[in-house]
């Protein structure tokens, strides 16, 4: 199977926040931006498998900065790496000022999804190749922090989890 790079996954969804999807302060509805951001992460991680895919986790999740009302928000989506079966996606939300038009980031996110078969077996992806500074540091740490879910989860013993292991051995 040969290797993809990040760019190949690479999803854009921009949209404007209504007033339906908004709480009492007129900011957008949390489930309403992890909507979205599955939505962005379920195409990215399909560019790259090209296969169905599930959400396996929402891994972290930060709400940094309110988005109101009549704002363009922007989620961007991107593989960070790619294990067996499973697919690690990075987002990053940015919101547009009005006036200005800059854009800001308000929010990120990592979600987990797995490819799978019709029957929902899971199958193999291809392996990542990351190229750029940002896109190898998000792809290592990709390992460190499956190894701790792992270890939290009661699946991998604190001492076969080398990543983790190697950030307090130095």
């Amino acid at each position: 199977m040969n290797s993809k790079y990040p760019k190949d996954s690479r999803t854009t969804l921009t949209d404007l926040v209504l007033p339906s999807e908004t709480n009492p302060l007129n900011n957008l509805f949390g489930g309403e931006l992890l909507a979205r951001m599955d939505r962005a992460a379920s195409i990215a991680a399909r560019r790259h498998s090209r296969r169905i895919v599930v959400t396996a986790s929402v891994n972290h999740v930060a709400f940094n900065k309110a988005i109101p009302l009549g704002s363009v928000v922007t989620v961007e989506a991107v593989v960070s790496r790619a294990f067996k079966s499973s697919m690690e996606i990075f987002i990053d939300v940015w919101v547009e000022d009005r006036e200005s038009g800059l854009r800001s980031k308000a929010n990120e996110a990592i979600y987990t999804f797995v490819a799978v078969d019709e029957t929902g077996a899971p199958v193999p992806v291809p392996p990542l190749e990351p190229e750029t500074d940002l896109e190898k540091e998000r792809y290592a740490a990709a390992l460190r922090r499956k190894q701790l879910s792992l270890v939290l989860a009661g699946k991998m013993q604190p001492n076969d989890a080398t990543e983790l292991k190697a950030l307090f051995t130095k």
